[in-house]
């Protein structure tokens, strides 16, 4: 099916199912995806195995620029986002300049649109790197990737690249106390042979008790909208989405689906 590559630094606005009027920030490079997980669900496509020419980033002040120049640009046409995100070709939080890069964005935003918000999603592979850690705690819209409670069904949906382990991403997840957004995209179809579904009772009940232990702030749960990699994969219902939003509502959070 047909994914796609944002082209830019900065792009947008788009108007966010989650998020509302979102001005992207992407920090991979624009011409291929650069992440620490191969999601089948990634509207950016199949991450590569090897990669044919050396990857570039932008740089910290390329960025700072860019989302200045946009951001003046929106504020003499007095259309302001309601919210920064840190999203693009793959994963924000494996430039090495992402501590800084927050620093900047915090410093544009309180100077040029104080009341917009800045998000970063990302699928806490990087929370171990305490500069990444600290950097993420500083933002309002902190928002993690947890498709699963067992690890077995987060290698086939997410398929981690390099060291993996699901025990160590939710202890980091519980140092947050609170300070994160967990987002869950469910899914349903088949990949390799095996049958996908992290709607099963187990699997919601497994998840749940996750919430529980990390203690987001917000839940936000959605399925597939755009094209994915995989043409096996299926939206799942919304009547269903809103009986897992139930359950988690009963558990004591606040949640956003996203149908």
């Amino acid at each position: 099916m047909a994914t796609f590559l944002f082209d830019k630094i900065v792009f947008g606005p788009v108007e966010s199912r989650r998020l509302g009027v979102s001005l992207g920030i992407n920090l991979l490079p624009t011409n291929v995806k650069v992440c620490s997980f191969d999601c089948i669900y990634c509207e950016c496509g199949w991450t590569p195995k090897k990669y044919k020419e050396r990857i570039v980033l932008p740089l910290r002040i390329e960025v700072r620029e860019k989302l200045e120049e946009k951001l003046n640009q929106m504020l003499a046409e007095n259309q302001l986002p309601d919210v920064i995100t840190f999203a693009g070709n793959g994963e924000p939080t494996l430039h090495p300049e992402f501590p800084g890069i927050i620093d900047d964005t915090i410093e544009l935003r309180n100077k040029l649109t104080p009341k917009t918000r800045i998000a970063v999603l990302s699928n806490a592979t990087m929370l171990h790197k305490k500069p990444v850690f600290n950097a993420l705690l500083k933002i309002k819209d902190n928002i993690q990737k947890l498709d699963s409670a067992f690890e077995k069904t987060v290698r086939l949906i997410d398929c981690p690249n390099g060291n993996f382990d699901l025990d160590k991403v939710v202890e980091q997840l519980v140092a947050f106390r609170g300070k994160v957004i967990i987002q869950t995209m469910f899914v349903r179809g088949s990949f390799k042979g095996s049958v996908i579904n992290n709607t099963t009772e187990k699997e919601i009940s497994a998840w749940i008790n996750l919430l529980i232990k990390i203690n987001p702030s917000q839940v936000m749960i959605y399925t597939i909208a755009r094209d994915t990699p995989l043409s096996t994969l299926e939206r799942v219902p919304l009547k269903d989405l809103n009986s897992i939003a139930d359950r988690v509502k009963n558990a004591g959070f606040d949640v956003q689906v996203s149908g």
